[in-house]
């Protein structure tokens, strides 16, 4: 007899948390090992943040709190679409979740029916495709390029298009390629949908304070296409809080309530003491802070540095990312190599290669729906930056 659900056996685990894993295991064995497989910056939260927090505690915010967020902490992040975004979302229409994933778990299942067609370009975050399962709909991948910047175009997305399709799902910046929609671009993609009228859009925003060229730009600023926009956000990535768990939404109000009506059955709202903390974060205006500033600022020299010692091994193909803090290379050139004892087949293949022989963590392309590539974070030090690709260098030097 089956004891697990089809559901739970249907679903993949997280390919970047398996390679966090795995290079943990070695590590606890006492190998030197060097993890570029998860998206975690290696600042701390800011002081004025841990200092909200510690408030918060001494003011006994250690009760429930609304399941969609405190009303002064949505008030805040309405503010705070405003000010960075110039999008209007009323604190009406704002969701805040345990983590962005919740975010987009909460807007997937609360629009998604079985069947339903879900646009994914590639690559992709992993989790959208799982949740789409999860969802009992159906991803449809659009392929893109090194060569264009891995972004996809208003023709592909025209052709994608079926009388089944509900949903295009991306992000900007986007994990895994580092890649920036520009401002006509969105406009290309929103007057695309906005002809097709029972298409949502989720726009993953995740990454929108680690830019390095222009100003981030939000799909839900053109009026035409606004009200079938969900935005989601958080705090992880640009104020550095990835274990605080803590993201939203703003999206139209029906779909805000859905929202909302799910999670009260799931988690119900997320931690008092992140909620509190996140207002602090929320009132900062990052054109002003010193700390997003560092935080960005070291991020642009890190993809500079690692771009330049990729840049030094044959066979590794790269272009030049905006924002987050990933590399998305080519390195198809290795496939059917080999060092006499193993050979290369794929990308999984040759990231475990990288992890047993010279213990650098990466993630396989095939995790982000593109199998020719792999992922390289840089949200680490300079010092393990240049000492990662020295061994890498080394061990793809042996593949022959």
């Amino acid at each position: 007899m089956e004891i697990l659900s089809n559901r739970i056996n249907n679903l993949s685990e997280s390919e970047t948390l398996a390679m966090t894993r795995k290079s943990r295991e070695l590590k606890a064995k006492g190998f030197d090992v060097i993890n570029l497989s998860i998206g975690e910056p290696d600042f701390n939260t800011p002081t004025y943040i841990k200092d909200a927090a510690k408030e918060a505690l001494d003011q006994n915010y250690t009760f429930y709190p609304p399941v969609p967020g405190y009303p002064d902490l949505r008030e805040a992040i309405s503010r705070k679409f405003k000010r960075d975004n110039n999008l209007d979302y009323p604190a009406d229409q704002i969701v805040v979740s345990t983590g962005g994933k919740q975010a987009l778990a909460n807007a997937i299942l609360s629009l998604v029916n079985p069947g339903d067609e879900v646009i994914v370009p590639v690559p992709f975050w992993v989790s959208y495709k799982e949740i789409i399962k999860l969802a009992e709909g159906k991803a449809i991948f659009i392929p893109t390029s090194i060569e264009n910047n891995f972004k996809i175009t208003p023709d592909q997305l025209e052709k994608a298009i079926t009388p089944k399709t509900k949903m295009l799902i991306f992000s900007s910046p986007c994990n895994p390629s580092g890649s920036v929609y520009s401002k006509d671009e969105l406009k290309g993609i929103a007057e695309v949908v906005a002809k097709h009228e029972n298409i949502f859009i989720i726009s993953d925003e995740i990454y929108e304070h680690i830019i390095f060229t222009g100003q981030h730009q939000s799909i839900a600023q053109f009026d035409f296409i606004k009200e079938r926009v969900i935005t989601v956000n958080g705090v992880s990535k640009g104020f550095a809080m990835t274990g605080w768990r803590l993201g939203y939404i703003g999206a139209p109000k029906i779909i805000a309530k859905a929202c909302d009506k799910l999670q009260g059955q799931f988690t119900s709202a997320t931690c008092s003491i992140s909620q509190r903390a996140a207002i602090a974060a929320m009132n900062t205006d990052p054109t002003q802070s010193p700390d997003l500033k560092m935080m960005r600022k070291a991020f642009h020299e890190r993809r500079d540095l690692m771009l330049g010692l990729l840049n030094e091994i044959p066979g590794i193909k790269t272009n030049v990312p905006d924002g987050a803090f990933y590399i998305f290379p080519d390195i198809s050139a290795y496939f059917g190599k080999t060092n006499g004892k193993i050979t290369i087949n794929n990308a999984n293949d040759l990231c475990n290669y990288l992890l047993e022989t010279v213990y650098v963590a990466l993630v396989p392309g095939d995790a982000f729906g593109d199998p020719r590539c792999i992922r390289f974070s840089y949200a680490t030090s300079n010092d393990k930056l240049i000492e990662a690709a020295k061994r890498i260098k080394k061990a793809l030097a042996e593949l022959k």
